[in-house]
């Protein structure tokens, strides 16, 4: 069994809630997060159900007595913070542990659900520096880097068993599976995660990577598809076919590059499926990815066009 030690010494009260801003959230949210996680609050003044979550959430940290601490960002003076971790709905709460988002949700949600959460994200900050949970979930992590995969699958399996609310450890299994090709187990993983962690940012880009992994399953021949895109400009179902087929390969580039030339031929082809392709690439990779940022700014331009 792994060892839980001692919580962080807990910091002055006036340390536990503040204001952020582009300028200070590398040390508010990053660096902060190293040692103690730290809950963001993405809100807005004209957000009316921001009003009722950002005192809710508040009181909830402040009973916490240092477990976990919160940022307070208004979306409309930090637009480049929110662009960036795709912030597409107010009010958004994103938690995060050892400088990478772990947990969050978005909307008003009831005060039970908003404990409910604190507590999860304050139990995240229990493993000391010295061989607790938190360093037991980066040497998974680092195992998984390695392609050490059976190796990282049974570290983040003990680490659930000893602490089922870590989100890490759940998105690391089903990286795992993920890695070995078994979609039957990382989707059963997928779905046996908790309620109260299903928003969380790092599972749902993984839902975003086994939908992938299922499509690329079916992808069909690389070389016909791009000869058939070659031939014939307009057949939609080539290209689109082709963009899978691409991803597949592990080029997530030309990939998003067919999709918007699909989406700028005909955007309402089968159902806008070039534009909801293109979110799941997006989702499923890094927020700051070039993929994802040039992507982002190529198809807006075509909708606003």
């Amino acid at each position: 069994m792994l060892e839980l030690n001692a919580a962080a010494p807990t910091p002055d009260a006036g340390e536990l809630i503040k204001d952020g801003s582009e300028q200070s959230f590398m040390q508010d949210v990053i660096e902060a997060s190293q040692s103690v996680p730290v809950i963001v609050d993405f809100w807005a003044p004209w957000c009316g159900p921001c009003k009722t979550l950002g005192p809710a959430l508040e009181a909830a940290v402040t009973a916490a007595q240092g477990a976990v601490k919160m940022v307070k960002l208004n979306v409309d003076d930090n637009q480049a913070i929110a662009g960036q971790l795709q912030i597409q709905s107010i009010p958004t709460v994103y938690a995060f542990w050892q400088g990478k988002p772990v947990d969050g949700f978005q909307g008003a949600v009831p005060g039970s659900e908003i404990q409910a959460f604190v507590d999860r994200v304050s139990a995240m900050g229990n493993g000391a520096p010295d061989g607790g949970l938190a360093d037991a979930l980066s040497a998974a992590q680092e195992m998984l880097a390695d392609g050490d995969i059976e190796d990282a699958a049974q570290t983040f399996a003990a680490i659930l068993e000893e602490e089922p609310s870590t989100v890490g450890a759940y998105a690391g299994l089903v990286q795992c599976y993920l890695a070995q090709g078994d979609l039957e187990q990382a989707e059963a993983t997928l779905n046996g995660a908790p309620a109260a962690m299903s928003n969380a940012p790092e599972l749902e880009a993984l839902h975003a990577q086994l939908e992938l992994a299922k499509q690329a399953a079916d992808a069909g021949p690389l070389g016909d598809l791009q000869a058939a895109v070659e031939a014939e400009g307009d057949n939609h179902q080539a290209r689109f076919d082709l963009a899978i087929a691409l991803h597949a390969a592990g080029d997530a580039q030309t990939a998003v590059d067919h999709l918007l030339e699909l989406f700028r031929r005909d955007r309402d082809w089968n159902d806008a499926a070039a534009k909801t392709q293109l979110f799941t690439i997006f989702e499923a990779l890094p927020a700051n990815d070039p993929v994802v940022l040039n992507g982002r700014r190529k198809l807006s331009s075509l909708i606003f066009a």
